[in-house]
This record gives C-alpha cells, structure tokens and sequence, in this order.
C-alpha cells in the first residue's frame, strides 16, 4: 500500500489549507452573525457567495470530481486528504468549494448516468454551483435500512411515470438554492428484490411535490434542511428515469462509495479540530491550582484521541487505496469499517473537548456540540452502523468458509 502523497495531491492540500486559514476561519464568525440576524434557520448567508468566489479565482473547485473535464480528476487517495481538511469547518469549506454532500454523489450520479438533457439541465448548473439538489430515498413509513422496503411507486403512464409516496430525511430540501431531486423508488414490485427499484430526476417545483417540514437534528435546524417531502401524483416525463427500470441500486452503490471516504475524511478532520479545541481549552483554565493541560486524565484523553484519529485515518487511506487500485467492489469491507470507525472516533474526541470545555462545551459558543450533533448523524447517513457490520461480518464468514473448505 502506497499512501504518500502525490505532488498534486500537496499541492492542492497546501492551497486549501491556505484558504482555510486566509478566507474559512475569518469568514466563520461572519457567517454565525447573518444566520443570528436573519432569525430564518434556511437563510443563505451572503457570505457564502463570497467565499465560492474566492475559491473558483484559487483554483479550489470541485475538487471531489474525478472526472478531469469537471474537476482537477483527483483519485481517491489525493482527495481524501483534502476532505480532511475541509472537515475542520464543516458547515462551510465544502460549500464553498462545491464539494459539498448530496451534490456531490449527485453530480456523479448524472455523470456517469444522466442524458444529455439531464447533464445540459442539471449537471452544468450543478458544477457551476449556481444551485443545489437533494436526493430522496428514506421513507417515514418503513425501515429505510433495507432499501428493498422502499414504498415510493413510480407508475408508467403512456409518456410519463406517476410518483406518490413520501420520504424524509432528504437532505439539502430546503437549500434556498435547491432545484431538483434524484428520487428512488419502485417501478416494479414484482421484479427480483434488487431489480424493482429505480431513480429519476424531478425538479423539486414540480407540481405535486410538497415540502412537509425540517426535521431538526438534536434541536439543530441545518442551514440546508433534512426534509419530509411528500410526492402527491407528482408526473414527470419518460426522460427523467436515469440509466434503466430497475436500476436503482446499482446507481446507488456507484453513488455511495466514494461518498463514504468523503463523509469519513471529513469526521476525521472534526475530530482533528475537536482536539486542538481541547488542548488549547486545557492549557488555558485550571482548576484546584493547577492548570488542566497538567491532570493524568486530560493527558489520557489527549493521548486516546491522537492514537484513535490516526488509526481511522489509515484504514480510511487504505480504503481509497484499494478503491483506486481494485475497485469500490474489492474496497467493500473496508469501506464499511470506515464509514463504522469514523464517526464513532469522532463522537469521542468531540465529547472530550465538550467535557475539557465544562458548560461551554454544551453551548454555540464554541463549535462542539454542533459537531457532535453532526457525527452523530452519520453513524445513520448512507446506512446505519448495523448495516456496515453487517457487511463485514457476512464477508469475514464467507473468508472463513473458503479457507476451511
């Protein structure tokens, strides 16, 4: 295994990070102080159109695309270390470089799936960063975890497909610039169990479509929204099916894999963050005369996260290793164990810094408890940890069983 960083790879990580420093970090106190005077959770803080311009002019965009006509065509490898990075200020850096999630397993998904019409429609506007998408997958009704339960039918009508159904947890809804939905659901429920399920395009203004509600996570309303959307004999055309009937799956399985280095590299640069919050929080208060930085317990939790970040950081290298090397296919337990190992080392690091911060910790002065609230999250995002363990566990048995016959 060969994780030694590429000059491209350097290159791009020492210009982020310069735009980190120079532009991401000031820009955060900005951007807290236009949410607090708008009052609206959903606003779109001016600042952000800055900052997405300031990254096109550096060359710092799309970054995630490794298609070299849309993006710097970066592999795996060289653009993990770079959601690292952006993973230090989550709620900005990857919005302000359009490598923000959903969007960007949407703009993959159209890529290498999507017509002509979808790609001049959609995938250019989407690039370009002059709107947002969503993707609709979970529904209220059933356990989402098993996506053969998805209910959401998608009827043939002559020239058109009927969708009715509802689904929440959409991601990205209630984006001021949010435009359109890739939505999956069934086509064919009489169809083998991985071959009933499709994906198409649907603006979201489509007549029919109606957002419910933002569900609030821990309390929080993310500026992008997690929507209940209810599709009421939404009709959209023939054309918006993407790929073929009975497709769904093998979409998504093209969708999830990179996204999950992304969602982890991203963990690991909060972790990273969390910690440094730590140690400075720790040399600057004392308690019983003597500063906390010098307690054997603040010093073990000290140690414990270096060791444990580093830890998920190799065998997330090594999982974009082989997906650039082998294939997602080849990569499958060890991108499972990542997107399990990531967010799971991260809610430790976080709950120490919270805890070395006392009552602050619990507060929005400081960006903890939002960050916990985030990597809680994706201990469900692209499929819960039992799900992952699960795959893991079923490969490991199936090694088992072949070394033993």
């Amino acid at each position: 295994m060969q994780f030694e960083k590429s000059d491209r790879g350097t290159k791009y990580a020492e210009l982020l990070q310069a735009f980190m420093d120079e532009e991401i970090y000031p820009a955060e106190p900005v951007y807290a102080q236009q949410m607090r005077d708008s009052g609206d959770p959903h606003f779109y803080p001016p600042v952000l159109d800055e900052l997405k311009k300031e990254a096109k002019a550096r060359g710092l965009w799309n970054l995630f695309s490794p298609h070299p006509e849309t993006g710097p065509g970066l592999t795996n490898l060289e653009y993990a270390p770079l959601a690292e990075i952006m993973g230090r200020s989550l709620h900005l850096a990857p919005e302000a470089t359009n490598c923000g999630a959903p969007d960007t397993g949407n703009m993959e998904v159209l890529t290498l799936f999507g017509t002509d019409e979808h790609k001049e429609k959609w995938l250019r506007p989407l690039l370009d960063g002059e709107i947002r998408s969503a993707f609709a997958m979970t529904e209220p009704a059933v356990a989402s975890s098993d996506a053969t339960n998805i209910q959401m039918r998608m009827e043939r009508d002559g020239d058109d497909y009927i969708l009715n159904g509802r689904k929440w947890w959409t991601s990205n809804a209630l984006h001021r610039n949010c435009k359109v939905l890739i939505v999956m659901g069934k086509t064919d429920p009489s169809a083998e169990s991985y071959r009933q399920q499709s994906m198409m395009v649907v603006p979201i203004d489509t007549p029919g479509v109606t957002i419910v509600r933002s569900l609030p996570i821990f309390g929080y309303q993310d500026r992008e929204g997690h929507a209940e959307v209810l599709f009421e004999n939404v009709r959209v055309p023939a054309t918006a099916l993407l790929a073929n009937e009975g497709d769904g799956f093998l979409i998504s399985q093209s969708r999830l894999g990179p996204g999950r280095i992304h969602h982890c590299m991203r963990s690991i640069g909060a972790a990273e963050r969390a910690l440094d919050l730590m140690i400075d929080r720790a040399k600057s208060r004392s308690t019983f005369g003597a500063p906390l930085a010098d307690r054997a317990n603040i010093q073990d939790w000290i140690a414990e996260s270096r060791v444990e970040i580093e830890m998920v950081r190799l065998l997330t290298m090594k999982a974009a290793w082989l997906m650039d090397t082998v294939g997602n296919k080849h990569a499958r337990v060890e991108i499972a164990a990542i997107k399990v190992a990531a967010p799971s080392m991260a809610l430790k690091v976080i709950d120490r810094a919270i805890q070395v911060h006392g009552g602050g910790g619990l507060s929005d002065d400081f960006p903890l408890a939002e960050m916990f609230a985030q990597q809680r999250t994706l201990r469900f995002a692209d499929g819960p940890d039992e799900v992952h363990k699960r795959v893991i566990a079923r490969q490991e048995m199936r090694r088992r069983d072949k070394a033993n016959a």
